[in-house]
């Protein structure tokens, strides 16, 4: 992974605008979850994931929806769709837990480090606009409250 120094100063700028236009997140709606043993735990990534069968991401620009991922998808059902020239999914090719890590959190629930794994994670595109996602990061909110998720594993790609 690039590490923000090393990228050119206008790549840099445009990645640290992104952020900027986060403002409103100054309280904390969080609701504080059971003790690590006891959570139902998803995978909420950026990485363009969905199976095969399932209709692809659209350009990072506009690709504001996300796919659901049941979590008795065998890995080489996934697909990963990002679509941008500047990332590298060789490491997604040899281990999809680089991006998914539905593995280690079965080995987690089975070491009983955590409560369960949840019936069904979800994938966005990365790149989309922040701002613009948010319709759809509430209804998953509504999804995994219904799948009575209590933490949420994310993986930014």
């Amino acid at each position: 992974m690039v590490r923000l120094a090393d990228l050119p100063e206008w790549e840099r700028e445009h990645l640290l605008e992104k952020t900027r236009v986060l403002s409103g997140f100054e309280g904390r709606p969080w609701k504080r979850p059971p003790p690590l043993r006891g959570c139902r735990i998803a995978i909420v990534t950026t990485a363009g994931l969905h199976r095969k069968g399932d209709r692809p991401f659209g350009p990072s620009a506009t690709a504001t929806d996300y796919r659901i991922i049941p979590g008795d998808t065998p890995a080489t059902e996934l697909v990963m769709s990002h679509q941008s020239v500047n990332f590298d999914r060789s490491g997604f090719q040899e281990d999809h837990n680089v991006v998914f890590p539905l593995d280690r959190l079965r080995e987690l629930a089975r070491e009983g480090v955590i409560g369960a794994v949840a019936d069904y994670h979800y994938a966005f595109m990365g790149a989309a606009p922040i701002k613009q996602l948010a319709p759809k990061a509430r209804e998953l909110a509504g999804l995994l409250k219904q799948d009575r998720v209590d933490a949420v594993l994310l993986t930014p790609v």
